[in-house]
């Protein structure tokens, strides 16, 4: 009879256990769908943002070559035979400076450049990149990141100068940005510059710069990606030291198969552009070698 009494008990027992156990299931099984909706649209809103951020990554694209056409087709850059004067001529007959110094100069028709654009500084062309641009400069080192050329609103920008940097006079260390952008617009192609094949070709290591004053060549002595920092962006030299220091230091940073002197009083111009999305930075450095009045 007690075995009995105690086996009710536990029967009771399981029993009340069991429909403890039914309403709390049921509130998980109410509560799924809510969790699953959810989900969904989270992911479908995460979809949709990408979708339109590529489309409006495109649209931009799209803009800054229709730019690019029509600059090509308004402004051709000739080459400028004419004798330059030589800076900075080394004393050493083997120098890569005596071979660079021969090519000759590019100038673009700055009349038609400020006609559509009043921020127009200078016009910059590299061998083997995209690089083939007007350079604007503003009062700042922010329009440029978000506006195109024809100052329309626009995330691939254009290539700018650092508003504190000078062009007349020439300044120690004139500095131009641009984006690093994926389908090698703006600066994307300067990329280029960290591959083997590029860096084999010697005739890659100049650049041209074109102001309304002058026509200018500078001669590549280092090329390297860094994170960001502002020591290579370093404009003003308090001493003959600091700007020594400074060049030793931008030479030793260099991963291209170059060895180019340079000296304190060499004027230098600067690429910079971003490698990635996390910060990287790819820099060139080139040394002035010869300038010509227009």
């Amino acid at each position: 009879m007690a075995q009995a009494m105690t086996r009710r008990k536990y029967q009771q027992k399981q029993k009340k256990k069991l429909k403890k156990r039914i309403p709390n299931t049921r509130k998980k099984r109410r509560l799924r769908p809510w969790i699953f909706y959810l989900l969904i649209t989270f992911f479908a809103s995460i979809l949709i943002f990408s979708v339109a951020r590529i489309f409006f990554w495109q649209q931009d694209n799209e803009h800054i070559k229709e730019i690019e056409k029509q600059i090509e087709k308004d402004v051709k850059p000739k080459k400028n035979k004419e004798e330059g004067e030589l800076i900075n001529p080394p004393e050493e007959k083997e120098s890569d400076y005596w071979y660079y110094v021969k090519m000759p100069f590019y100038e673009v028709d700055f009349n038609s450049l400020l006609a559509k654009n009043q921020d127009t500084v200078a016009f910059i062309h590299m061998n083997n990149t995209n690089v083939n641009y007007p350079v604007v400069q503003t009062t700042d080192n922010d329009y440029y990141l978000t506006h195109a050329y024809d100052h329309s609103n626009n995330e691939a920008g254009w290539v700018f100068m650092d508003y504190r940097s000078t062009l007349n006079p020439l300044g120690n260390n004139v500095i131009l940005y641009g984006h690093g952008r994926l389908n090698k617009t703006v600066f994307g192609s300067l990329k280029n510059a960290l591959t083997p094949s590029w860096q084999n070709n010697k005739d890659n290591y100049v650049i041209w710069l074109s102001t309304p004053q002058e026509n200018l060549l500078y001669q590549i002595f280092s090329i390297y990606t860094i994170q960001t920092e502002g020591y290579y962006l370093k404009q003003d030299f308090r001493s003959d030291q600091e700007k020594e220091t400074w060049i030793t230091t931008m030479k030793q940073r260099n991963i291209a198969p170059i060895d180019t002197s340079v000296s304190i009083s060499d004027n230098v111009l600067t690429l910079s552009t971003c490698e990635n999305n996390t910060g990287g930075r790819i820099v060139i450095h080139a040394k002035l070698i010869k300038r010509q009045a227009r």
